[in-house]
């Protein structure tokens, strides 16, 4: 008997995981083809010149980029870090940070196809507030000496240039030079110049002509793994003309094949424990864990220890922005309110292994106050938009009637999406990870 419940709870669990994968694969898979579309025509230098000061045009700006972004939480964390080397304000890279893990395209493809349009909405309405609250907190409130302590952690981890690096400015006339500064290039037998037709082939140069280059420990190449010459499959793509169409088929895809290499697991990570919970954990455990209605609070309590709790449990999942999606259909079907599921939705920055990248960017005490303020831009955000939508009756009893782990199996719009997606975003992914091996960045 015992056995066999617990093959039936084991069917139950793949079943709940099969069913979620089939659900959220097509849109998924739509808004990151949509998204490294809108990438590869919008290049994160093109902005960074308008970030130096905080204004509604700046955080404007900063929200636009982070839309077109990457979903990944550690990715946005890693552009956001680039924003601060680059002296961007710390207001701007936060505002970033927010809106590129919280208004992004698959993100609302998945949030419809898991939790209805009203849940849209609240994360549209409540992302734009928390990017104004988190640009007036940090523009306020953030310690100027903390901001000293926080940019002589970045200059200090910063590496030293190496001696073939591409810094036109600061290119070394010594012998030992791959420099690109033409003015400095040398006329002697050491120089590395940049004339392809007359490249010469003993130990010293440098030169830049990849069908040329060297495969010994000597060169200065640009793809210090793959830029051998004894690897050809690195060079497919070089060697071969491709369509004006194609060329961006190709560069587009290469964002998604690496949005894949960085977000997969996380999203693998987030279906497999929200799978889990929803299939092991029956509502009355979900209720067990928020505040009842019963309780007798008043409304803005009730709804202030609910966001909370949301919160706290975003902290505590290692799950992505997406994957968060899953888990929070799971809590909200569980008995959490409105705004409690928003403000979980949106603490997907305030998880542990993202604090420790904080923590490593900029420094303990930077990293404290930067964690401290986005729980209180999040936790108001989740109070505006739980007054908002419970004020205007905008949160509809169906809602909390809509079924989680429908049956996506059979011939339906599900079906028909993912016949259409499933094949297309396999060739897609592999037309990026080619391009990408052929330019040295395969993840």
């Amino acid at each position: 008997m015992i056995g066999h419940d617990i093959s039936g709870l084991v069917i139950h669990v793949f079943s709940t995981f099969g069913n979620m994968i089939w659900q959220i694969f097509w849109p998924l898979a739509f808004g990151l083809i949509l998204s490294s579309w809108i990438r590869n025509f919008i290049p994160v230098s093109s902005v960074v010149k308008h970030l130096g000061k905080t204004t509604p045009v700046s955080l404007g700006f900063t929200t636009f980029l982070g839309m077109v972004s990457s979903s990944c939480s550690y990715a946005a964390a890693s552009l956001s870090h680039t924003l601060l080397v680059k002296k961007s304000t710390v207001a701007n890279a936060m505002a970033f940070l927010v809106s590129s893990t919280n208004l992004i395209v698959e993100m609302f493809i998945v949030l419809v196809a898991l939790m209805g349009w009203t849940f849209l909405w609240g994360e549209v309405i409540g992302g734009l507030i928390l990017i104004v609250t988190v640009g007036f907190l940090f523009s306020r409130f953030f310690p100027k000496d903390v901001e000293q302590e926080m940019r002589q952690h970045l200059e200090d981890a910063q590496p030293q240039k190496a001696s073939c690096g591409m810094d036109m400015s600061e290119m070394s006339g010594d012998g030992s030079d791959c420099g690109m500064d033409m003015s400095k290039m040398k006329s002697d037998d050491s120089d590395c110049g940049m004339d392809m037709s007359k490249m010469k082939s003993d130990d010293s140069d440098c030169g830049m002509d990849m069908s040329k280059m060297k495969s010994d420990d000597s060169d200065c190449g640009m793809d210090m793994s793959k830029m051998k010459s004894n690897d050809s499959s690195a060079m497919d793509m070089a060697a071969k003309p491709q369509s004006p169409m194609m060329e961006k088929i190709t560069k587009s895809a290469g964002f998604f094949q690496m949005d894949i290499a960085m977000i997969g697991k996380e999203i693998l990570i987030g279906v497999v424990v929200s799978s889990l919970l929803i299939a092991l954990m029956p509502q009355d455990g979900w209720r067990a864990l928020f505040i009842s209605n019963d309780a007798g609070l008043p409304v803005w309590l009730h709804s202030f220890l609910d966001v909370i709790i949301g919160i706290f449990v975003a902290m505590i999942a290692y799950v992505c922005s997406v994957g968060n999606l899953i888990l929070a259909a799971a809590l909200w079907h569980g008995g959490i309110s409105f705004g409690g599921v928003i403000g979980f939705i949106l603490s997907d920055v305030l998880t542990i292994p993202m604090i420790r990248v904080y923590q490593k960017y900029y420094g303990k005490r930077p990293a404290k106050w930067m964690v401290g303020l986005l729980f209180v831009a999040i936790l108001f955000t989740g109070l505006c938009v739980d007054a908002i939508f419970n004020g205007f009756g905008w949160v509809t009893s169906d809602q909390t009637v809509r079924t989680l782990n429908q049956s996506g199996f059979g011939f339906n719009m599900t079906t028909v999406m993912n016949l259409i997606f499933i094949p297309l975003s396999i060739w897609y992914y592999k037309v990026g990870k080619k391009a990408n091996a052929g330019m040295g960045m395969s993840m």
